[in-house]
This record gives C-alpha cells, structure tokens and sequence, in this order.
C-alpha cells in the first residue's frame, strides 16, 4: 500500500508540474483526434442557433434548458409569443447590459400585475391572424372579415393598456417610473381609434360582414335569403306530391345548389338534373322547374360576394393608411406576451430577483481575494444582516426548476382528480429539497463529494439553471437575497449519454467534452464537470482530474464546479487557497442522503459503513479496513468530526435565525403597540377639543338667550312706567296745567309723536326709552336707523325711534 502511494504521488505531482500557470498544456487532443470519424447522432433542440458552438449546445442539453425553455413558453397567451419566448431564452446570447435590462422589464411586469389595473393576457386575440392580415395588407391582398376584427381588436387591447396606464399615471405620478421600460412602450404606439369603431361598425363579433355595413349588401342578402325560401317551399311541395314513392326523400344543398336527395338509386317521377350518385345507392336530383331559381341564386349570392369584397377592399385601404403603426402595436404585443411569460412564471414558482453583477475580466480583485480568505461560514451572519460584497455567488434555497414543475404538476393532477372524482387524494413523490449555495470570492474551483443518488449532479444542474435564468431575464428560484455573477457561457459536462451516441467510452467522452470546454471558456464562465477523472484507473483518474482543475483554477473559467468520488481531489484545498470543498450530507442513521449541502468540508467513505450496516460479515468489514488503511481512517473521522461541527453550527444558526425572527416580531408589535398608542391620544384630544367646541356653542346660545330674555323685560319695564305716567298725567284737568307742568311730560311722548331732528354723535349720553336709562353712543347707523350703545359690561344695537337726547 505504502508503494501504491508513493507511485500514485509521483504521478499526481508530475502532472500537476506541467499543468499549473498554462491550461494550454493540458492537452486532451489525442482524444479528439481518436474519435474525429464519429458524429452525433443526437439531435439538438429545434432552436438552437448555429453561431453556437458544439461544446455549447451539449452544454446546453446535459442541463435540459430546452425542457425549461417550453416551461416558461407555456405561460405566454399567444402562439406567436410561444414561438418568440422560445426563441429568445435558447439563445442566451445577452450582454450583462441587455440581461439588466429584461430582469427590469420581467420586475415592471410583475408590479403591473400586482397592481392589478392592468390585463397583459393576449389569448383572446388570435394573433396569427393579425400577422396575416398585416401580411396581405403589405402585399395589397385584401382582408378577411376576421383578421380585420383580430386587427381592431389588438388595436383596441393596446389602447385599454394605455389608458389603464394613464389612470394608473393620474392617481400617482410614480408609477410611470415604477413600470419602466414598459410604460415607454406602452405608451410609444399611436392607435387609430377611426378603425378600430369602423371595423365596429361593419364587421360582427363573430368576424361575419353585418347587413347595415352597405346597402348593396342588404339588397343582396335579402334577395338570397327570398329564392332560398322560394327554392325551399318548391322543393318541399314536389317531395310530398312523392309520397307513394318508397324511397326516402329529403331536401339537400349540393355545392351551392338545392335538389332533391333519395336514399335508393331508383330514379324517381320528377323531371331534373341527375347531380351526383352517392356510393350508398342514393342520389340527388334538381328539378326543371328549379334550375331557374337556382341559377338566380348563385346570381344573388355572387352579388353578395362582391359586395363583401369591396367593403373589405375598402378596410384594407383604411389598414394601409396606418400598416406601419399597426405592424409596431403587434411587434410591441408579441414583446409584451413574452415579457408577462416570464413574470407570469416568476410568480407562479415563487422565484426572487436576482442582483446580477460583472465580474472582472480576470475574474479576480484585490476585494475578491480579502474576502476570499474568511470562509462562507465565518462570513455570513445571517440571512437578513448577509455582507453580499463577500459573496461570489450566493443562492440560499435554491430549487432545481425542472424537479419544482414535476412537483407543482403532480400536485394539479391530484387536485383535478380530487375535483373531479370528489374524493381526497395526497400527491405522490416527495416535493424537491432545496440547496444553499453559498460561494466566497476567491474560490475559483469548488470541489463537491457525497455518496451515489445524493444531489451532486442536481446541484450542478441547478446553479447552471439559476445562471441562464437570470442572464436570459428570468427570476431565480431562491430567497430574495440571491446573488450570481453574469456568465458569459455555462460549459457542462454532465452524463455519458452523448458520448455513448458517439460510439465512445465513458472516460473518452468525458475528456472529449472537457477538451471542448477547455478551448472555449474564458474568464468569466461558469463550468459544470461531474465525476471529473471517472471512467479510468482511479489513480489516473484522480491524476487526471486534480490538473484539470487546477488549470481551470489557475487562467481557467470564472467559477468550475466539480463533483467526485475521488479523495484526493478534496486536498486541493489544503494547498491552493482558489479550492473550496464542499459534501453532500448524508444520513448514518437511516443510510440515506439528505441531499443538504455542508460547505467546507470534504466528503468522507461511507462504503464500509453502509456494507456493515446491510449485514455483511465482520471478517469481510475488518479486512477491508485494513486494506483502506488507518489513516484513511484516521481521515474519515476527522471528516466526521467536521460533519458534526457543521451540523452543530447549521443547528446553532438556525436557532439565531429563529430568535432574529422573534426579535423583529417583537419589535414589529412594539412599534405597532406604539402607533396604536399615539393614534388614541391624537383621537382623545381631537374628542376633547370637540368637545370644548360644543360646550362654548352651547355656552354663547344660553348667554344670547339670557340677553334677549333681559332685553324683552327692560323693554316691558319701560312700557309700563310710561303708561303710569300718562296715566296720571291725565288724571289731572288738561285746561287748568300750568306751563311747567306740560313742560314736565315724558320727553320719550314727544320724540315718539314728532320724531327726533337731532342725531346722536358717537360719545354722547343719551336716554334709550326701551331700556329706561342712559347709556353711551359707540357707532351711529343711519342707514339701519340703529346705533351701538354702551350699557354697563354689555354693548347692544337699538333703533333711533328708542332714543332720546
């Protein structure tokens, strides 16, 4: 054993000395050149772009983007839109500008329809039949009754989308910021609403030309619609003259033309035509007397032919007057279908945003490799509180699309049979695990290890995915705090298929794809090899793999991840700080993997365990430990020891989580505690100023009504002195009163049987009869015949008759 690995180090290290610093020295030619004869037998998606190189559209179908590509297509409304989001995601030729730019276009999608004023569903327009109609208008074909209805009623969609827009717009100016870059091509296309109420006006909703849209057509509608009527009354009268005819005889049309059809090949008593002769005997007839009638029909139908082409004519011209902002509202339609798929879709899986940001060309920075030195888990403090600059990529539950859908239709499919069948029913299979991925910056290559069937291919698989749907303007299937670096190409090199297909081995089909890879990555490249150096002698392979990727860490591709068996690959780390480990956790207990992710740990030999714990026998287990060695074993518990740290801090993090959740739960209800505090006091003192409001209203009216009530008994008072005093003054003999004495009689008798010629100034003390006493002038009103008094504390208004000088 000892010898073994000495051989097996010599050659590990002799590779690795001519492979380090230059990844073109690794060369795997001899593989190609071995299998140059061979071709492909496989046949690639039907949308694959010829500008694509092989290794991209192998890269491409080992991930099964196709399969996610007819996914997201699914949700688009039109067949155009289908074709179009298709189209547009296999491409995956978008520059890092042109994929921020369909990320905003899929978030302007979504606040719309969250908005919930806006319809970007297109199914109820046939939108091939808008391209044919603008075809034929392009060529100066004339339009069918249907496409110019399919026309108006784009034409018509577009402008309600607009006019939702501008209400949206009108009830907050934001919003038009808020929807870019869709409110500019919303609102860039001017609709003609002439056309659209001319199409109203002439064509019916069930694409047929009405009777009003011309008078020629009326006439001619109601002449066919007379000699059918005719043709028919004829027609039914001569087969019931037929009556002791033993075959069967009925009424028919016969291209355009009215007979009479028999159910025997017997020719029957009434003169005609002989038509056609039906292969079951019967045959159909036209009678003498209604081949005049008949003609007249074909007559009056070729007049309603050709009134309906000229009205058609007719909109054709009126389209051609406005074909180029026509063409733009359904080029702006089909982009708007694809942009709602992609929402659509984004929302129907739960998926987040992702912050998609540009590598440097070399791939590293003087930032990037100061956080490359601290590990994932000493850098991450949690989800809500994550320093993201320290992040290469970072994509916290993060499902595997394709297993999601499986999952998710499953779940219809019962449903719709529960709802049909009106049983319960539970879903089949176990819904899809999700994996954290979590990458430093200064880790070139990742080094992923586990048991057989425990996720390792799947994770590959799903942060490939995650890559081209954020690059492609789709949401990625993670939390919100998703973070990945723009790639300018995915290389993949997962399974044997393709390279069985080409009549290779395993291990030659492996190194075919890897040298295509090789040639092709650069800088800023994402790479997916699973079993790296399998298929061979292990030692070889091991070899084998160790310098591919340290090639690929050292002037290789942005990020390599790898899967292995190998063990000795997971010491790369040890001695190249570019390397990360990382295993797939699996389940002593039960044997199973949990398909879980523990970062920055190694994977350790579950091979003896598993075969002592299915029973094989001792001697057998004993002999294979020695034969493994005891420092391997010495290894794997130290691996273990490592698991067991991980789990206690996932364990430990998860409850940190746990309480940062309460916390904020807690200080969410005191803050809404606080609010609701606040709200009551403002509601109190509004209550208690309202209140004070009312009390000094009812205060002001119980003093005006305690002053009128003083104001009526003064004046009652002075009545009644001036009574007694007329009263006694003619008690008295008016012929012997002395001039004094008439000199003495109230002054108010006189002022009230001659009037006042005086008017009061304001400041004089003047007597008011009403009130009975003197009181001081503030402001005279001739025009009322009033004045403003002094009285006391008090101040009132009374009439000039009143005073008294």
């Amino acid at each position: 054993m000892q010898t073994l690995s000495i051989t097996f180090c010599n050659c590990a290290l002799l590779v690795r000395r001519n492979s380090v610093g230059n990844r073109n020295r690794l060369n795997l030619s001899f593989i190609s050149s071995s299998s140059s004869s061979s071709s492909s037998s496989s046949s690639a998606p039907t949308l694959i772009c010829r500008s694509k190189s092989k290794s991209q559209t192998d890269s491409l179908r080992v991930l099964e983007w196709d399969k996610l590509c007819d996914v997201v297509a699914s949700f688009a409304r039109t067949s155009l839109g289908r074709q179009a989001t298709k189209k547009k995601l296999w491409s995956l030729d978008q520059s890092f500008d042109e994929s921020l730019k369909l990320l905003e276009e899929t978030e302007a999608a979504i606040k719309m329809l969250e908005h919930g004023s806006f319809c970007l569903d297109l199914s109820s327009i046939q939108i091939s039949l808008v391209e044919l109609g603008i075809r034929n208008a392009k060529r100066k074909m004339s339009l069918r009754a249907d496409q110019a209805l399919e026309v108006a009623s784009l034409l018509s969609f577009f402008e309600n989308l607009q006019l939702d827009l501008k209400a949206a717009i009108k009830q907050d100016g934001d919003w038009y910021k808020r929807f870019m870059p869709l409110s500019e091509m919303i609102m860039l296309p001017v609709i003609n609403r002439s056309f659209i109420k001319l199409v109203e006006q002439i064509i019916d909703v069930d694409g047929k030309i009405k009777d009003s849209a011309s008078s020629d057509l009326r006439l001619s509608r109601e002449r066919v619609q007379t000699v059918e009527r005719k043709l028919q009354q004829l027609l039914e009268a001569i087969v019931r003259s037929q009556k002791a005819n033993e075959s069967v005889m009925v009424v028919a049309e016969i291209d355009g033309r009215w007979c009479i059809q028999t159910s025997s090949s017997q020719l029957t008593s009434v003169d005609g035509l002989l038509l056609s002769s039906g292969s079951g005997g019967g045959t159909a007839s036209e009678p003498l007397a209604a081949v005049s009638m008949n003609d007249e029909l074909q007559s009056a139908r070729a007049s309603v032919a050709k009134a309906e082409a000229e009205i058609l004519s007719m909109l054709t011209a009126k389209m051609q007057m406005d074909l180029d902002q026509i063409d733009d509202v359904m080029k702006y339609s089909i982009q708007l279908d694809v942009i709602n798929a992609r929402a659509t879709y984004s929302r129907a899986y739960g998926a987040s945003h992702p912050d998609i940001y540009l590598p440097p060309e070399d791939g590293v920075d003087s930032e990037s490799l100061s956080a490359g030195e601290d590990s994932p888990e000493n850098s991450f403090t949690g989800e809500e509180s994550l320093p993201r600059k320290e992040w290469l990529l970072y994509l916290p539950r993060c499902y595997h699309p394709l297993l999601l859908h499986q999952h998710k239709k499953r779940i219809r499919k019962t449903q719709e049979a529960v709802k049909y069948h009106k049983t319960a029913g539970t879903v089949s299979g176990v819904p899809p695990v999700p994996a954290d991925f979590q990458i430093s910056k200064g880790t070139r290559v990742l080094v992923i290890t586990g048991p057989n069937t425990g996720g390792k291919t799947i994770c590959l698989k799903s942060v490939g995915l995650a890559a081209m749907m954020a690059k492609s303007g789709l949401y990625v299937l993670a939390s919100e705090s998703a973070r990945l670096p723009w790639f300018d190409n995915i290389y993949a090199d997962i399974g044997d298929e393709q390279s069985l297909l080409q009549s290779l081995s395993t291990f030659s089909g492996h190194l075919k794809q890897i040298s295509e890879i090789i040639s092709h990555s650069t800088s800023r490249s994402l790479v997916l090899l699973d079993e790296v150096g399998a298929g061979t002698n292990p030692l070889e392979g091991a070899a084998l793999g160790m310098a591919i990727l340290e090639s690929f860490a050292e002037s290789g591709s942005l990020l390599t991840m790898a899967t292995t068996h190998h063990g000795e690959l997971k010491m790369l780390k040890y001695s190249n700080s570019a390397f990360e480990n990382a295993c797939m956790e699996f389940d002593d207990l039960n044997l199973k993997p949990t398909f879980k992710i523990l970062w920055g740990v190694p994977g350790r030999s579950n091979a003896i365990n598993i075969a002592e714990r299915l029973g094989l026998p001792c001697d057998i287990i004993n002999s294979a430990r020695e034969l493994y060695g005891s420092a391997s074993a010495e290894i794997n518990e130290v691996i273990l020891d490592m698991e067991r740290y991980k789990q206690d801090y996932q364990r430990l993090l998860n409850e940190s989580r746990r309480y940062i959740r309460i916390s904020r739960e807690l200080h969410e209800n005191l803050l809404t505690a606080e609010k609701n505090i606040n709200s009551h006091a403002t509601r109190e003192r509004l209550k208690m100023r309202q209140e004070l409001i009312q009390a000094g209203s009812m205060a002001r009216s119980t003093l005006r009504r305690t002053l009128q009530q003083f104001r009526a008994s003064a004046a009652q008072s002075s009545r009644t002195k001036v009574a007694t005093q007329l009263k006694t003054t003619k008690g008295g003999d008016n012929a012997t009163r002395s001039p004094s004495m008439v000199a003495r009689r109230p002054v108010s008798e006189d002022a009230a049987q001659k009037g006042n010629t005086k008017l009061p100034q304001v400041g004089d003390s003047v007597f008011v009869s009403s009130l009975g006493k003197k009181v001081t002038v503030l402001k005279v009103e001739q025009s009322k015949k009033e004045i403003l008094v002094q009285v006391g504390i008090m101040k009132m208004k009374v009439k000039l008759t009143d005073v008294v000088a």
